[in-house]
C-alpha cells in the first residue's frame, strides 16, 4: 500500500518506498514514545493510564500542532512491525487501560499486522485510535474488528479555516465521513466497571483563540450529525506552539471569556455527553517529553 500511498484524504499516490510524502512518512513505521499517559480523559487514562504509542509525522499540517517536534520534524525511531507487536504487549504487561495510537494515519497498514501479531500473542486490552479527523473512509474500513475506541478531533467547521491552519482544504466533509464509519464500526459508548470506556468513539475539538465561531459551528455540526451516538470532549488547552507565532490572532492561549462562551453555548445546544476541560495555567504540562522511552 505504501508504494502508492492514498491513506488519508491527500491522495498523494507518492511512492514510500523511495519517497516521504506530504506527511513526511517513509514506509518504516517511525515511533517517537511509548509511555504510560495520564492527560486523556478520564474515562481512557483512568488511574491507570493509557498505553500511548507517539507515532511520528502527519498527515495534517496544523501550524499550531502542540507535538511539533515529531509531527512536523518527523523526530522519532524507525521501529518494525514485529518490534511494534512486542510494545503492545508491554505495554498491556505495565496495567494500562487500553492501547493508544497517537497519529497513526500514516502507518494503519503495519499497524495492522503489528496488532493482528499481537492479539495472536495474547493483546486483549482495548484498541484507541488517537487522529486529528482527517481521514479516509476506506482506511477506517481497514480497521474494523480492530479498533475498540476512536478519538478523532473535529478541528474546523469550514474548509476555509482548514486550509489556512492545516494546508488541506477538505477537512470538514473528510472529518464528518470517517467519523460516521467510526460509530457504524463500534457503535455508542460502552464502559467497565471501572468507568473506563471499552467501545466507542469520543470526539474531540479544541478551541482556538479568536476562533469561538468556528468551535460553535463544530459543536452544532457534532449535535445535527452525531448526536448522542458519540462523546464529546471540548479541549482548552491550546497554547501557541510549532508556527503559531506568524498568526497573530492564534499566537495566544484562550481567554475565560471564550472559554465561557463556549461553556454557555454547550448549554444552549443541551449537549452533556462528555468532557469540558477547565483553563489552565501550565497547558505546556500535557507535552509529552519525546525521548525514545521504551521504544
Amino acid at each position: 500500500m505504501y508504494k502508492n500511498c492514498r491513506l488519508c484524504p491527500r491522495d498523494c499516490g507518492i511512492d514510500r518506498t523511495k519517497y516521504t510524502g506530504v506527511c513526511g512518512a517513509s514506509s518504516k513505521i517511525k515511533v517517537a514514545l511509548v509511555s504510560t499517559h495520564n492527560f486523556e480523559e478520564p474515562c481512557i487514562s483512568g488511574k491507570n493510564g493509557s498505553g500511548t504509542v507517539f507515532f511520528s509525522n502527519c498527515n495534517l499540517r496544523c501550524v499550531y500542532c502542540q507535538n511539533f517536534k515529531i509531527s512536523r520534524n518527523g523526530f522519532g525511531k524507525e521501529i518494525s512491525i514485529k518490534r511494534l507487536s512486542e510494545i503492545f504487549l508491554e505495554q498491556q504487561k505495565r496495567g494500562v487501560n487500553n492501547i493508544n495510537l497517537v497519529t497513526p494515519t500514516c502507518y494503519v497498514d503495519s499497524i495492522i499486522k503489528a496488532l493482528k501479531m499481537a492479539k495472536s500473542k495474547g493483546l486483549v486490552i482495548p484498541i484507541v485510535y488517537n487522529s486529528s479527523g482527517y481521514e479516509k473512509v476506506e482506511t477506517i474500513k481497514k480497521l474494523d474488528g480492530l479498533i475498540d475506541v476512536y478519538l478523532p478531533d473535529f478541528k474546523y467547521a469550514t474548509n476555509r479555516l482548514s486550509k489556512k491552519y492545516s494546508g488541506v482544504n477538505n477537512y470538514v466533509e473528510s472529518a464528518i465521513s470517517s467519523i460516521s464509519e467510526m460509530i457504524r464500526q463500534v457503535g455508542k459508548p460502552v464502559f467497565n466497571n471501572k468507568g473506563i470506556i471499552t467501545k466507542g468513539v469520543i470526539i474531540r475539538h479544541m478551541i482556538l483563540p479568536n476562533n469561538i465561531l468556528n468551535s460553535k459551528m463544530v459543536l452544532k455540526k457534532i449535535k445535527e450529525k452525531f448526536s448522542d451516538d458519540a462523546l464529546v470532549s471540548v479541549m482548552a488547552q491550546y497554547f501557541p506552539a510549532g508556527d503559531a507565532n506568524k498568526y497573530p490572532e492564534i499566537n495566544r492561549k484562550i481567554t475565560k471569556d471564550e472559554l465561557k462562551e463556549i461553556e454557555d453555548y454547550l448549554t444552549e445546544l443541551d449537549i452533556n455527553n462528555g468532557y469540558m476541560q477547565d483553563l489552565g495555567e501550565h497547558e505546556e504540562e500535557y507535552v509529552p517529553d519525546f525521548d525514545l522511552s521504551n521504544i
